[in-house]
């Protein structure tokens, strides 16, 4: 999977993200993505998204994928 590809980000995967104010220091920030904000299907620095937790970045590095995590919530 690439972080830099639309069809590979879908809400429910755990991702690690830059936001905006991270990008020099490449802070991650990991979470849930709740939407996915680009539309194009391709973007060179990474799919920005939307945590569960109103977090904004671009995401980096997908952690687990969404058919991994347990669906009993």
């Amino acid at each position: 999977m690439n972080s830099q590809n639309r069809k590979d980000i879908k809400p429910g995967l755990r991702v690690n993200i830059t936001q905006k104010q991270d990008q020099r220091t490449g802070r991650l920030t990991s979470g849930v993505v709740k939407d996915i904000l680009t539309k194009s299907a391709f973007h060179s620095r990474g799919i920005k998204v939307r945590l569960a937790t109103g977090e904004v970045g671009r995401v980096q590095e997908i952690v687990e994928t969404g058919h991994m995590q347990g669906h009993d919530d």
